[in-house]
């Protein structure tokens, strides 16, 4: 595999009682992580070729999917929504799912999240940030970031049992206190576009996008017309 290829992938910002004391689900990433060590991050990781043959028990709205499909495949869609509530499950337990039975044939990333007797769905995340890695890293990802409402999530909020090693230290962050943590720079950008969701009601007519190539860096608006250089 070609490690400096950049590979799709799918973030979630899961946000706990937005409207009285807003929290975001975060974990801290191994020392000798290749990409970001010691950092903070949401859970989120890169698209699997098995993720396009998973089904969805629902969709995202169309006004999401829409803006997915700017400058993508519209085919990879779905892919980014198994994506991002797999990476949920691996590596926080929860589950982002409504009950239903799978088919006889379980693949086996799946086998827990099936056994629990739900199903995925999608109808809970919101488009909110796309961001593609800088030249130069050690991996390169072209990262769809997902928010969702926590009472989206099935059972306890707190149980982080059938998680993986991946992440530690897994918490709920109070919005005003995600700053004092040690957080990549991405993650800093878009958590105050999460926070300005927040504040706002959580509407908006536009999806930030850094996109990062080999001629250059911008900063566009995906659902508005708005183009203009990053700076900094």
């Amino acid at each position: 595999m070609d490690k400096t290829a950049i590979r799709h992938a799918a973030t979630v910002i899961m946000v706990r009682d937005a409207a009285t004391n807003p929290r975001i689900l975060m974990g801290q990433r191994g020392a000798k992580a290749a990409f970001m060590p010691n950092k903070f991050v949401f859970p989120g990781g890169a698209v699997d070729a098995g993720d396009g043959e998973i089904q969805l028990a629902s969709n995202m709205a169309r006004k999401c999917i829409a803006r997915l499909c700017h400058e993508t495949d519209p085919d990879l869609v779905p892919a980014l929504a198994v994506a991002a509530i797999r990476e949920v499950w691996e590596e926080t337990g929860l589950i982002l799912g409504q009950s239903g039975r799978w088919p006889a044939t379980v693949p086996p990333d799946w086998a827990g999240f099936a056994k629990s007797g739900y199903l995925p769905s999608a109808a809970g995340l919101r488009f909110v940030f796309r961001a593609i890695t800088p030249p130069g890293r050690p991996r390169r990802f072209d990262a769809r970031f997902f928010m969702v409402d926590a009472g989206r999530l099935c059972g306890d909020l707190d149980d982080f049992g059938h998680a993986c090693d991946e992440l530690s230290h897994l918490q709920w962050i109070a919005l005003d206190d995600v700053r004092h943590f040690d957080l990549p720079f991405i993650t800093e950008v878009v958590m105050a576009e999460v926070s300005r969701l927040i504040r706002n009601g959580q509407t908006s007519d536009r999806v930030p996008f850094f996109r990062n190539d080999d001629e250059e860096s911008l900063f566009l608006q995906l659902g508005a017309a708005v183009i203009r250089p990053q700076t900094g």
